[in-house]
């Protein structure tokens, strides 16, 4: 065999290990849920793809026998073609001995880098960066080698699940997305410019609400504002002058007992026609929707959905009530700050330190702070709670905990209740970021 015939194969065999090489990175790394969207659009080679990836078993030893079936015969032609060749350039430079081995470790040399370079390390980088294409293209070459190695596939195939089913191995490929992974994946689109900022807040919120409790957005206990059955026309009046709900609750001598709850507007309209209407009547008053403490914000909103209403009550295990949430609470978890007008309740007054209102939820911290967690978070939904559960006593000003890289400061209390926080980076955080005396 000449030195040119011997290249030209070398070069055939490098551009197969290539395909196969790009082949099986493709057909691996291609992600599942692009081509299902592609399968869905009437593409064929999309479904042959998920078919491979669904038995992978096949196509991996398809892809082994292949590279190393290339890699052996193209190792025979370098040794008994390019050996030879590069020895007669070599031999009157230096002894016949030394060329022999000068000539066999450069032909080595030669082909094994040709090997990594060309039919691997390229392909590969391409079907990396290119998976999906990579894999459309090169699916129908795969099954045709599968076919004409189905014999031997079967073999191997079949002693590697006996391998897997001895140990208990499974070699099923699962693909199933968490609202980790899309959350991960949206962050990913938003720093490539994908996905837009507002947009990633808005899903990473929308997930969030799978996860708070409705203590977390309620208006609680002490807040409420209620009117007794029994209020005077200007005592009614007044209060709403002072409280302007939509929605006001009417009890019978305490939030507990509440009677039902009616729409201010239809109230004050009631009041311009007669001056004599029942905060009780029937054609006034409505039926409260009751719902428990322990309700995330997602079945809230699914129970508004149902029911038709936009206004709860929440009760606690012993039916006391605990707070109200309006279906504008909700929402405003969604939308956040790219809609709510009110004050904010965590205010970053420098680069090392925040204000924050005690009845922040845990969920609105651990994002502004950059924190994964707080400890026994199951017993507490505010950063109040955080400061009651870690101080383990009745709280005042200056008490403070160290937490994570930050220490929380309490600054402002009513009676038992924590109103205000500050919240700075701890001395030992601050200490490395010193500049050198």
């Amino acid at each position: 065999m000449s030195i040119f015939t011997s290249i030209i194969i070398i070069g055939l065999l490098i551009s197969i290990s290539a395909v196969i090489s790009s082949a099986e990175i493709s057909l691996a790394g291609a992600r599942k849920m692009k081509l299902q969207a592609l399968a869905n659009e009437g593409n064929e080679r999309a479904k042959e793809v998920l078919a491979l990836q669904s038995s992978p078993g096949r196509f991996i030893t398809v892809v082994q026998i292949g590279l190393n079936m290339v890699a052996i015969l193209a190792g025979v032609i370098g040794e008994s073609t390019l050996t030879p060749f590069f020895e007669q350039l070599f031999t009157p430079y230096m002894s016949a001995k030394m060329a022999q081995n000068c000539g066999s470790w450069l032909s080595f040399i030669l082909v094994t880098t040709s090997f990594i370079l060309l039919a691997d390390l390229i392909p590969k980088r391409i079907a990396m960066s290119y998976p999906e294409p990579t894999s459309l293209r090169t699916v129908r070459i795969m099954q045709v080698s599968i076919f004409l190695l189905k014999p031997i596939v079967w073999v191997l195939d079949s002693i590697a699940n006996g391998f897997f089913k001895l140990f208990h191995i499974s070699t099923v490929r699962e693909e199933n997305l968490t609202s980790e992974d899309i959350v991960a994946l949206v962050g990913a689109g938003a720093k490539a410019g994908v996905v837009k900022e507002q947009e990633q807040y808005l899903i990473e919120n929308i997930f969030d609400m799978q996860e708070r409790t409705v203590t977390s957005s309620m208006t609680t206990r002490e807040s409420i504002v209620f009117l007794e059955r029994h209020f005077t026309r200007e005592q009614v009046i007044t209060t709403i002058k002072n409280n302007p709900h939509p929605k006001v609750l009417i009890c019978d001598q305490n939030v507990d007992n509440i009677l039902g709850y009616v729409d201010t507007h239809n109230l004050l309209t009631y009041y311009l026609q007669s001056e004599d209407t029942s905060l009780v009547d029937p054609t006034l008053l409505r039926k409260v929707l009751f719902i428990p403490d322990t309700l995330s914000l997602y079945e809230v909103l699914e129970i508004f959905k149902s029911a038709g209403d936009d206004f709860a009550v929440i009760v606690n295990e012993y039916a006391l009530v605990v707070g109200i949430i309006t279906l504008k609470d909700v929402m405003n978890i969604v939308m956040g700050e790219l809609v709510s007008n009110e004050e904010e309740q965590i205010v970053r007054r420098n680069e090392n330190s925040w204000l924050i209102d005690g009845a922040t939820p845990l969920e609105d911290v651990m994002r502004a702070l950059d924190i994964d967690s707080f400890p026994h978070h199951e017993n507490y939904e505010t950063i109040a709670g955080f400061m009651m559960y870690s101080l383990r006593k009745i709280p005042k000003k200056t008490d403070f905990v160290l937490y994570d890289r930050y220490k929380f400061e309490i600054i402002d209390t009513d009676n038992f209740k924590i109103d205000q926080l500050m919240v700075s980076l701890r001395e030992d955080v601050l200490e490395p970021n010193k500049p050198n005396q």
